[in-house]
């Protein structure tokens, strides 16, 4: 069997078949599995790459029966069962891959809504690249603040713009917040960054609309305590490199400039999930998601498995969130099982055990269905949750003590600008320049 994507339901899906009496072979286009929740916090320093990715050959390295693949899967040919592999290798030919049985879980990246044009200005901290880009240049706002020449030319480098209020906008709003308030007072000379403006802008009317409307309440709170802007009802219509333009709840238009903007609004299926679609002529809703059967699969095509942010399952609009990947990865690798006894497998049920998010140092809001939390005890359990769900012991004994770290002494180790060297005329690398103009950005 070949199972397409590293993400939370891949990496299930593989860990429920070790041992088994099939042959595995996982597909991805980095080497690595990332704890995707926590990437944010590698775009504002608090932890570093390795910390929150584990190599997938590592993962499975005792495993003898599963085979790990770098490349990028171009193509499907579901009547001969095949896979199309181009290996990320310069120059390499496709490799086609066989199956008997075939798990696509190739996740989903961040919407623009149809703007393409505003990405360049606008990452976002879905993939360790963005997130580390991210982070270059919220650092590289602060040092080009500090060498400015006057406080209107300061003003747009010390303006943080994060659009978007689910989970990740609140939870990168606040660790910026963090970061300019409690981490870098007392680095700088020339500016004070705890005097940061840094807003959140949401289109709906409250943050984390998937949270209960009081805990939504709570968390706007404890943002506006660390200094962040919260400006719900307010939905982008335009983003630049002189900043994001935003439409008021009474229709006029608002400017807000900014060098600094993170991307966190709206999510849509990979490109795969559209491939499956038009192989199976399937339908494939507005976010790109593929539909699948009660057991996961594609219709008329029982060997086809579709897991995760790529499908609507059953007719459900499930959540785009950890939990549900890694739910629907142990079910598909409990059908291929049961398939190889004979054996009936029931429909898959997400079992919902409820919502955490985390808005900054001690603050936290869990709606855990039967019961509703916020501050310290909701943040305490959102520590266990996230370091139980990380994979690999080495990496949880050092991300928990990195946060002991930061949560006592409010430092940031990671805070590292990495700049690509620019070649000078003369073809001599000579390390990049800070420039203040704000279109470089």
């Amino acid at each position: 069997m070949v199972v397409v994507g590293g993400g939370f339901a891949g990496l299930e899906a593989v860990k429920a078949l070790r041992g088994a009496p099939v042959d595995v072979t996982l597909v991805d286009r980095r080497n690595f599995h990332l704890f995707q929740p926590l990437a944010y916090q590698v775009a504002t320093g608090a932890l570093t790459p390795a910390e929150i990715a584990a190599p997938l050959r590592r993962v499975f390295r005792r495993a003898r029966n599963v085979r790990v693949l770098m490349g990028e899967v171009t193509g499907f040919d579901l009547d001969a069962r095949c896979v199309l592999l181009r290996p990320e290798v310069e120059g390499a030919a496709p490799v086609p891959l066989t199956y008997d049985t075939l798990i696509a879980a190739t996740g989903s990246a961040y919407s623009y809504f149809g703007h393409e044009e505003w990405r360049p200005f606008a990452p976002d901290v879905k993939s360790l690249e963005s997130a580390l880009e991210v982070r270059r240049r919220i650092l590289r706002a602060f040092e080009a603040a500090e060498v400015a020449r006057s406080d209107a030319e300061r003003e747009p480098w010390l303006s943080f713009v994060v659009v978007g209020g689910g989970p990740t906008g609140v939870e990168m709003a606040g660790q910026i917040g963090e970061l300019a308030r409690g981490t870098l007072p007392g680095d700088f000379r020339a500016i004070d960054p705890g005097r940061s403006r840094i807003v959140l802008v949401e289109a709906a009317d409250r943050v984390l609309t998937g949270f209960p409307p009081k805990l939504s309440e709570r968390a706007a709170r404890s943002l506006e305590e660390l200094g962040v802007t919260v400006k719900v009802g307010h939905p982008v219509v335009g983003v630049g490199a002189e900043g994001v333009t935003v439409r008021r709840p009474d229709g006029g238009e608002e400017r807000i400039p900014s060098c600094t903007v993170v991307w966190a609004a709206g999510v849509t299926a990979s490109p795969l999930a559209a491939a499956l679609g038009e192989a199976t002529d399937t339908e494939v809703d507005r976010a790109g998601r593929v539909a699948v059967g009660a057991d996961l699969t594609l219709p008329g095509r029982p060997e086809v498995l579709a897991l995760g942010d790529m499908v609507r399952a059953a007719g459900k609009e499930l959540p785009g969130l950890a939990p549900v990947a890694i739910q629907e990865g142990r079910y598909a690798g409990r059908l291929v099982r049961d398939r190889l006894r004979g054996a009936r497998t029931p429909p898959f049920r997400y079992r919902d055990k409820g919502d955490l998010a985390t808005i900054g140092r001690a603050h936290a809001v869990a709606d855990l269905r039967v019961v509703r939390l916020s501050g310290f005890l909701a943040w305490v359990i959102w520590l266990v949750v996230h370091l139980a769900e990380l994979i690999g012991f080495e990496n949880r004994i050092v991300v928990l003590t990195r946060w002991a770290f930061s949560f006592f002494t409010r430092g940031r180790g990671a805070r590292l600008i990495t700049d690509p060297y620019e070649v000078r005329s003369d073809g001599r690398a000579r390390a990049g320049v800070l420039q203040t103009n704000r279109s470089s950005t």
